[in-house]
């Protein structure tokens, strides 16, 4: 039986043992670690078979420095949705992760003329790699033009095409808006109300339009509107507004499930049956849609997928690789108890 590699105190194995037990010098070693073409194939196995054997783990620190890189990975944003960014930081990481990179997340303030200065200020205190940023920062306008000053690789999400990234990663909206008014005339609902996102975010300019494209031209159909910010509070104040007007919607698309559970609030409230009475769609499809009750119709917009596309991206981008053509990501309304046919 061939005796173990001898190992450096404390057990764990180090470059050193690697090179002893390979005979090479620990130059040879990192330049296999490095991927290096400067080693010939035989060598190379040689070593790749001894890491193998020993359950090497290079440092990350030392290998950051050699190759003069954090593997850091920045998702910027200034979402308050923590249902959303939960599911987009596990999307990121199921890529990251395997590749030796870690996640470190920077929220941006709302305004736009503040975000360009914070995002530089962030990108060099922190050193990272490269960058994924999330609607509405990824849309602020001459954010591209100040990040080509900056020596990091930048993916956005949008929900329109951007120019100036290295990649962007689009969800159909607009798409998905007129899939929501085509479901609830499907049910038979002509008085309808829209609880839209805020003014000047493309998203909820996307959602809009697409809803109301699909309605324009159908007959006899009454529409009440309002916005909100995305919040729960926001969603319950244009509840009190739509569900005080004449004639009463039968059915109401919140731009978000957040703001939707507050429109659901306000109808229970009011004592307004849902969906007997009152039909109401969100969007996002995240998981307080099965944790409303009734459970909530959405929009799902698969963001583990969109954020691990995203990072599968950036990382080859950083890595000087060529990086996989994305699709644009189709988003699917799943219909739930709080939608049914209009009352009679």
């Amino acid at each position: 039986m061939k005796a173990p590699e001898a190992r450096s105190p404390g057990g764990e194995p180090t470059i050193d043992d690697v090179a002893a037990a390979a005979g090479v010098s620990i130059r040879t070693v990192s330049r296999v670690l490095n991927k290096s073409p400067k080693v010939n194939e035989n060598t190379r196995k040689t070593i790749e078979d001894i890491i193998d054997r020993l359950n090497f783990k290079p440092s990350r620190g030392a290998r950051a420095l050699a190759m003069r890189r954090s593997f850091l990975i920045g998702l910027v944003h200034n979402d308050q949705n923590a249902l959303v960014l939960d599911s987009i930081q596990r999307g990121i990481a199921r890529v990251a992760s395997p590749n030796g990179y870690e996640l470190v997340v920077h929220a941006c303030p709302d305004q736009d003329d503040a975000v360009i200065d914070d995002v530089l200020a962030f990108i060099d205190r922190s050193r990272v790699d490269g960058i994924i940023l999330l609607p509405p920062v990824s849309g602020v306008p001459g954010l591209p033009e100040a990040l080509d000053t900056c020596p990091v690789t930048a993916v956005a999400l949008s929900s329109i095409p951007i120019e100036g990234f290295a990649g962007v990663v689009l969800s159909e909206e607009r798409q998905a808006g007129a899939e929501v008014a085509r479901h609830l005339l499907g049910l038979g609902h002509r008085a309808l109300g829209l609880v839209n996102g805020p003014e000047g975010v493309a998203s909820a300019q996307e959602r809009r339009t697409g809803f109301l494209g699909e309605i324009a031209n159908q007959a006899g159909i009454s529409l009440a509107e309002t916005s909100g910010d995305y919040s729960f509070a926001s969603g319950v104040l244009a509840a009190e507004e739509l569900l005080s007007r004449e004639p009463r919607p039968t059915a109401i698309f919140a731009a978000n499930d957040i703001m939707a559970a507050g429109v659901m609030k306000v109808a229970a409230t009011r004592r307004i049956a849902v969906p007997g009475q009152l039909s109401i769609v969100g969007f996002d499809g995240s998981i307080l849609t099965r944790m409303l009750t009734p459970a909530l119709t959405s929009v799902l917009r698969p963001f583990g997928e969109m954020a691990a596309s995203a990072a599968g991206q950036l990382i080859a981008r950083i890595e000087g690789k060529t990086a996989a053509p994305t699709m644009p990501h189709a988003l699917e309304l799943v219909p739930a108890e709080s939608t049914g046919p209009a009352p009679a």
